[in-house]
């Protein structure tokens, strides 16, 4: 059967050329079973010849699967478009999602506007949903899971055993930082948290206070500046620290876009780097080797995340798992800050 420029070739062109029932040739092209070796081949011929492009709304209406996965991200366009961690989550959820043929939509919405995200979510336009950087108030991933649809959180808060979690040990890596610092004769240790609305912020500061307590240090309240995760909170805390404590030897940041704003506010105050205060951040992106001094960092690996998020999601739509929490490990990369 020579190929029509007129009309898309079908399945029954493709079943009628390859000798075969139209089922037979169906199941070969979604990967089915019971299909015999001759077969297969004869279908696989009379693709390639017909150029036939499996419609894949039809394929979905069959399966009641979209091969599509939504990815949230409750952040403001400039943060995740500014931040390198966002960046790497996204690449390794693309990666994987495009090695497991699936499509991924991809959807911002500050955290005061996921409600809107409700309907469009839970009406059968993807099989399943990742979500990242929630905040403690929403209550998307619930609401989401409450229509049964599978749902995977990357860091945040957990709401519950209904719905998949993958994140970074953060308690260990704020451990190996302060042992770190320590390790190098600090002892007036300040830290600029994430922000205290999300999980991530609060395990890290908990972590911090309790590897100080551990070490015999009192945590000083007036050590601790808050941050949102941007350079710019990263200066500003910097600033207010040295306002309290001109004597503070040493600061570990929440994540590197604010130990470079504490880099900057340290070269402006005339602080030597490491040599009068020592400073590491956490995330250990492509930012931290662009600083001066090079930053020392706590190495998470954002693309990791992203791809075992779509791990665990692809394994909970094809109902391979129960929703659980995942954690990756985490490792300390020395560099000249400390």
């Amino acid at each position: 059967m020579p190929r029509s420029a007129a009309r898309r070739p079908t399945l029954e062109d493709v079943a009628t050329l390859a000798g075969v029932g139209r089922g037979t040739a169906s199941r070969v092209i979604n990967g089915g079973a019971r299909v015999s070796d001759r077969a297969r081949q004869a279908v696989e011929e009379a693709i390639a010849d017909l150029g036939y492009v499996p419609n894949r709304a039809a394929r979905s209406l069959a399966s009641q699967r979209t091969d599509a996965v939504a990815l949230v991200i409750a952040e403001s366009e400039e943060r995740v478009f500014g931040e390198p961690f966002f960046a790497g989550v996204v690449r390794g959820i693309g990666t994987a999602l495009t090695a497991g043929d699936r499509q991924l939509v991809l959807l911002l919405a500050p955290a005061d506007r996921t409600d809107t995200l409700t309907d469009y979510l839970t009406q059968q336009h993807v099989d399943g949903v990742l979500l990242l950087s929630l905040h403690d108030d929403d209550t998307l991933a619930t609401r989401i899971a409450e229509h049964g649809v599978p749902v995977v959180i990357g860091g945040g808060t957990r709401p519950g055993p209904a719905i998949g979690y993958v994140d970074n040990d953060n308690e260990m890596g704020t451990q190996l930082a302060v042992a770190h610092l320590l390790a190098r004769g600090r002892s007036r240790i300040a830290t600029i948290t994430g922000p205290l609305d999300m999980e991530v912020g609060r395990v890290r500061l908990r972590a911090f206070r309790a590897a100080l307590e551990a070490a015999g240090i009192e945590p000083a309240e007036e050590l601790i500046g808050v941050g949102d995760f941007s350079q710019q909170s990263g200066e500003l805390a910097m600033r207010t620290l040295l306002e309290r404590r001109p004597d503070l030897d040493a600061v570990f940041c929440a994540n590197d876009p604010m130990a470079a704003g504490a880099l900057r506010v340290l070269r402006e105050a005339d602080r030597r780097v490491p040599e009068d205060v020592s400073v590491v951040g956490f995330d250990d992106s492509r930012l931290a080797l662009s600083t001066d001094p090079r930053l020392t960092s706590v190495h998470q690996s954002a693309e990791a995340m992203g791809r075992e998020m779509v791990a665990l999601l692809l394994d909970l739509i094809n109902g391979e798992v129960t929703p659980e929490a995942r954690v990756l490990p985490t490792h300390l990369v020395e560099r000249e800050s400390s």
